[in-house]
């Protein structure tokens, strides 16, 4: 149902990894659930964009980016029982990925549906279906700047 776009990083982006707390996803991602841990790594001049690098394999990392840089009015509905889950004390607390598919078109389109909901204290994430899907698109499209 989720479409991933995975790519290849540079090995040079590895080593700035050892300074970065690492993500653990309990239930890895739709296609990807045996992987568990992840870093963020961000590049100033590649915002608002980031890459969401597998630490077991250094080399495999999810384009995405954060909801409000790209989609103002993105007003995700979170489920209570994943709330719980990720222990979200605090709406503050929540930091949303969306992840970015580059289609070969060249142009570039946001999953809206199934946001990455990552605990800022705890560094527990998990990719959730949101209670307000149907308001979304898995498909979004990003306008070219």
């Amino acid at each position: 149902m989720i479409t991933a776009e995975m790519t290849e990083t540079e090995t040079t982006e590895t080593s700035q990894t050892e300074d970065r707390g690492i993500i653990r996803l309990p239930f890895g991602l739709l296609g990807f659930e045996h992987v568990k841990q992840y870093v963020l790594l961000a590049n100033p001049a590649e915002e608002p964009f980031m890459w969401f690098q597998m630490v077991d394999d250094a080399k495999r990392a999810f384009l995405v980016a954060p909801p409000s840089r790209i989609v103002p009015d993105y007003q995700p509905d979170i489920s209570d029982d994943e709330v719980d889950f990720l222990e979200l004390a605090d709406p503050a607390d929540a930091f949303l990925l969306n992840i970015v598919t580059l289609r070969g078109n060249g142009q570039a389109t946001v999953n809206l549906k199934g946001p990455v909901v990552i605990n800022r204290r705890t560094l527990i994430g998990k990719q959730v279906i949101l209670n307000n899907a149907s308001q979304y698109s898995l498909h979004h499209p990003l306008a070219a700047s």
